[in-house]
């Protein structure tokens, strides 16, 4: 019998024998390619084709993988422009074909209960009982939940869930990262118990192989927990998916094969059958305008508990220096906050999306900039450590005792990050309790370990980046205070302003969720009259979103064209400009394409060389993956459109 077979690797389809003939579509096998041998997925049975052929050295799993794995295998080569053998590594974990040794222990979370036994009754408000039927009746497989913070949109994935388990389906839960969802994790287990499998980056390799060949061969329903890699769970009968946060950019794989978890989601309930849920309190404008558009737009305008208040939110001109006669981070008004919450036990929030102690490190007497010499990017300086590092590439240097230019001693430290805020809040409040949260946090000094201890009140200040800026729900958290909150919309993205949005929405609802009477949010700027802080304050989603769409329209960007970007790296500058300039060229011959100007990418130049990119638009996506063909392979393509399927 001959078979088509996708092998792991940077090959497509290739066909194979084997003496069986009641392989199924899905079977994970063995097949040689050149001198090795690697897993791959059966395609489908074939005639014998005219050609000698290889066989199938092994048959590793019996029960072959579900269907609407294969289809999204498809539908990342296709969409995405990646080797089929690449696809296919999404869905098999890595060393599956080595013998592992199971223990008890690592399937604690994988029970044998019947499903649907003692699984308690989830109690929804009026709103949230409003907003489950509008789902259900939504049109197409792919809705869109947007509910504001602290509007218990948890409640509604559970409830949907729970449906989907009592008729004998599989839900996927996936969350931005484990360890800032922690709650909606807990949530779950409390709800499922043994029924959750939870998939996360800290698993070892025969931890996932081992959970993958438990979800594989269960024969009840389940419920995965995890992040993007979660979706390509073998679960045998797929009934609904739930990506929480959906704005969020880490649904993205930047790294080959390049995919975004909710195209695939989509694609993946359209084609078996099964709802997706997306939600969020700000939800991208491209989702939000194609949901409007098809009907699949549902909203939560309420909060969850009456007790919930609307935070006063104050925004500080950082131009005016007398708001910081006591500080040069602090506005008085925040101080005096801080002041007042430590002496009455409640909590404070701190938050600055730049981790380090000062961002940049210059020489007084020559201005020489301290360098990565991998990035060319500026140091930034760790004064626990007294140690420059870079934020990209991870190297590290001791700060010189001089420029190293021009050998002078004076070298001064800029700007300010996470790092120095702490240090700053334990001079101004020594018998508070302060805590940094960031990506430098070493094991057990992150939110997920501490927040437990966090919700306790132990303790007083948090401050940090964007690992305390969502998912969280203290009860004694009085104050949010956002120290610099323009930062972000100086970058050179039209998505610049949509993030910075998006942060500060949920940094906001940190606050004012029912635990307390009171709820104070300060946010410190340069720019106080940016439309965009403006929205944020207001909590208004709807102006906010009405305004981007007005300004992407008349510009040609998403949602009502298709972009992608092209980047070239190159030795010299000189080979790259030329590089550049002929691919302009070529693209300009196509009327379908708009060329922005080539421009230096956000790197501009690294160890490896010079970097340019160029952004093209299209009404059609078909004519900018046509524009793309016979590209020598030193362009780096980024493509992933926006739309619900």
């Amino acid at each position: 019998m001959f078979y088509e077979v996708i092998p792991e690797g940077k090959v497509e389809i290739l066909t194979y024998h084997f003496d069986d003939d009641s392989l199924l579509p899905g079977t994970v096998v063995m097949v040689p390619v050149g001198r090795r041998v690697v897993p791959g997925v059966v395609v489908k049975k074939v005639a014998q084709p005219d050609f000698v052929t290889k066989a199938i050295s092994k048959i590793l799993y019996s029960k072959p993988l579900p269907q609407h794995l294969l289809d999204a295998v498809r539908f990342v080569h296709e969409y995405y422009m990646v080797p089929s053998g690449q696809a296919v590594s999404l869905i098999l974990p890595r060393g599956v074909q080595k013998k592992r040794r199971k223990t008890e222990q690592m399937f604690g979370n994988l029970g044998k209960t019947e499903h649907g036994a003692d699984l308690p009754e989830i109690r929804l408000n009026e709103s949230q009982k409003k907003a489950l039927i509008a789902l259900q009746k939504a049109p197409g497989a792919t809705k869109l939940l947007h509910g504001v913070t602290g509007s218990g949109k948890t409640n509604v994935y559970v409830k949907m869930a729970l449906n989907a388990l009592q008729d004998h389906f599989s839900t996927i839960l996936l969350v931005p990262e484990i360890a800032l969802t922690g709650q909606l994790v807990r949530v779950f287990g409390d709800v499922f118990g043994e029924k959750v499998v939870v998939i996360h980056s800290g698993l070892t390799e025969a931890e996932r192989h081992l959970i993958f060949e438990r979800i594989l061969e269960s024969e009840e329903p389940l419920i995965v927990v995890g992040a993007r890699s979660a979706l390509f769970a073998p679960v045998a009968k797929l009934g609904l998916v739930i990506i929480d946060e959906e704005h969020e950019g880490t649904y993205y794989q930047e790294n080959a094969p390049k995919y975004s978890a909710i195209r695939v989601a989509s694609y993946m309930a359209q084609k078996s059958g099964a709802s997706l849920v997306l939600g969020s309190a700000t939800p991208t404008v491209e989702d939000y305008y194609i949901a409007s558009k098809q009907g699949s737009l549902v909203s939560i305008t309420e909060k969850a508990k009456k007790t919930a208040v609307k935070p006063e939110i104050k925004l500080i001109d950082f131009t005016n220096r007398d708001n910081f006669t006591k500080n040069k981070y602090f506005s008085n008004a925040l101080l005096a906050a801080m002041k007042q919450n430590v002496e009455q036990g409640r909590q404070t929030l701190i938050f600055h999306n730049r981790r380090g102690s000062s961002p940049l490190t210059i020489c007084e007497s020559c201005g020489e900039e301290i360098l990565c010499p991998n990035c060319f990017l500026p140091l930034t300086l760790h004064a626990d450590e007294y140690v420059l590092h870079c934020h990209t590439c991870e190297f590290s240097m001791k700060v010189p005792m001089g420029c190293p230019k021009c050998g002078a001693p004076g070298l001064v430290h800029k700007g300010f990050g996470t790092k120095l805020l702490e240090s700053e809040l334990r001079k101004l409040f020594p018998a508070a309790r302060v805590h940094r949260f960031d990506a430098d946090n070493k094991k057990g000094e992150g939110m997920d370990a501490l927040y437990s201890s966090v919700r306790d009140g132990e303790v007083d200040i948090l401050v940090g980046t964007q690992a305390i800026a969502k998912g969280l729900d203290l009860p004694r958290l009085a104050t949010v205070g956002v120290v610099q909150a323009d930062a972000g919309l100086n970058l050179p993205d039209y998505m610049a302003e949509e993030r910075v949005f998006q942060l500060l929405t949920q940094v906001i609802g940190r606050v004012g969720r029912g635990h307390l009477a009171e709820a104070e949010v300060f946010i410190q700027t340069f720019r106080p009259e940016h439309p965009v802080l403006k929205f944020a304050a207001d909590e208004d989603y709807a102006g906010f979103y009405e305004y981007l769409v007005r300004k992407r329209k008349k510009a040609g960007f998403p949602p009502f064209r298709f972009v992608m970007k092209l980047e070239i790296t190159m030795k010299t500058e000189a080979i790259v400009l030329r590089k550049v300039r002929e691919l302009v060229k070529r693209l300009s011959s196509d009327e379908r394409l708009t060329i922005s100007p080539p421009q230096p990418g956000f790197h501009e130049r690294t160890a490896k060389g010079y970097t340019w990119q160029i952004v093209v638009r299209s009404r059609s996506r078909k004519a900018l993956l046509e524009s793309c063909k016979g590209l020598d392979q030193n362009f780096k393509i980024t493509l992933d459109p926006p739309g619900l399927l």
